[in-house]
């Protein structure tokens, strides 16, 4: 019988899917310019065909194009959010039998597209320096296990800038994990939704797969990481330029055709506006990566000062934080699981806090993902205020939050030295 690493625990019925982690907003207001090409469009009748129209895709073209990935409006599709995307490329790719691996831990939402299509779904552990980009040895002995057990993976799915460790994998792992990939016959999707959010963008050296090896990697980039309200859904994915990403692309427009997965036309327009990226939509952008780089930054102090272990976030509006180091005072709470932990946290802290099991880690281990976005402020105005200010971790409500985060973490990091045995 044919084992799998399905990441199904003790708590399926908490809702996996249904209930599962909200995307880290930017928890700002909608840019004025956006949202006056969306109310310009709403009035057109006319329905976006599916895959996108024209200038859609030549706005994704240019966007990546600058980016150093030369495209052509033949190579790109557009979906109403990336979860339809990696839906039909999974449909595509691994829907005829095929096993799907991702790394451990990986985005909430990439392991259940498989498992709708009746696939299983291998995790394979990242290196410690870096998340969303698997070991390559790890990756190479999950192949041959799989193999071994009968099974036949196909496809990989990897992110050079994760959710939910908030890192960015030097491209020194990234290039030995692709080759071993491709040495496998490995497809990759790469998920490029944070790729714009990097906090460092002139110290960090974030290299696409697909610059790597072109012919073996299909990019899917959600709008909502850093060009678009989470709202407004909308995503493109950029296909090989070769016989086999042709074909995989029709087969996609196929699927999308299928279950009618074609983007709202106000949406469309607003998302080829933002993908030209003019300068609102840039200055807005580089505000609020800033804005979020500063939070994140005081967020995981305050988490590695109670005593947990974090790494520095370099991309996103996220961290991800492992409470081991705290698990005796976190077990006197009534805390023994990342689902028990998710529920304490998110009640303590009046946020989602979403435990480490939503991401394929282990259930036993007591690791969270807290984003950056509920901290900015209860209204428009305290949100946007925190995008102009040259001192926002200053600002009243900014620092009421964050002092709030570290009181909750304090007095488990207060206790957790209390539980210490004398020396």
């Amino acid at each position: 019988m044919r084992r799998t690493d399905s990441g199904r625990g003790r708590r399926e019925d908490h809702g996996p899917v249904r209930y599962g982690p909200p995307f880290p907003g930017d928890g700002l207001p909608v840019l004025p310019e956006l949202s006056a090409v969306l109310a310009a469009a709403a009035s057109r009748a006319d329905a976006q065909p599916v895959g996108g129209a024209p200038a859609l895709l030549e706005a994704a073209c240019g966007y990546w194009t600058r980016r150093g990935l030369p495209s052509v409006p033949d190579q790109v599709a557009a979906g109403p959010g990336a979860p339809a995307l990696l839906l039909a490329l999974t449909a595509a790719l691994a829907g005829d039998g095929a096993d799907v691996l991702v790394p451990r831990p990986c985005a909430a939402w990439w392991a259940p597209y498989a498992r709708i299509l009746g696939r299983p779904v291998y995790h394979v552990p990242t290196p410690p320096e870096s998340g969303g980009v698997p070991d390559p040895y790890a990756l190479l002995e999950t192949v041959r296990r799989v193999r071994a057990e009968g099974g036949d993976p196909r496809l990989l799915v990897l992110s050079v800038a994760d959710d939910p460790t908030a890192g960015v994998a030097p491209p020194e792992l990234l290039h030995e994990t692709v080759e071993a990939a491709t040495a496998e016959g490995l497809h990759l999707v790469s998920d490029e939704t944070w790729r714009d959010t990097v906090h460092a963008p002139h110290g960090t050296v974030l290299l696409s797969p697909a610059e790597m090896w072109p012919d073996a990697v299909t990019v899917v980039t959600d709008l909502a990481g850093a060009l678009l309200p989470p709202a407004w859904p909308a995503a493109v994915a950029r296909f090989p330029a070769t016989g086999a990403g042709r074909h995989l692309h029709a087969r996609v427009l196929d699927i999308l055709t299928g279950f009618g997965a074609a983007l709202a036309g106000p949406v469309a327009a607003a998302a080829g506006y933002a993908l030209d990226e003019p300068p609102p939509v840039i200055e807005r952008r580089e505000a609020a990566v800033r804005l979020h780089a500063r939070v994140a930054a005081a967020a995981h102090a305050a988490v590695v000062a109670a005593g947990a272990l974090a790494r520095p976030p370099a991309a996103g509006r996220h961290l991800y934080a492992d409470l081991a180091p705290l698990r005796e005072p976190l077990a006197a709470r009534g805390v023994g699981d990342a689902q028990e932990l998710e529920d304490f946290l998110t009640a303590r802290l009046g946020m989602p806090a979403p435990g480490g099991h939503r991401f394929g880690d282990d259930l036993g281990a007591l690791r969270v993902r807290l984003s950056t976005g509920p901290l900015l402020g209860g209204t428009d105005e305290e949100r946007a205020e925190g995008l102009t200010s040259p001192a926002p971790l200053e600002l009243p409500h900014l620092h009421r939050a964050l002092a709030s985060l570290r009181s909750a973490f304090d007095e488990l990091g207060d206790d957790a030295q209390r539980w210490e045995p004398p020396r």
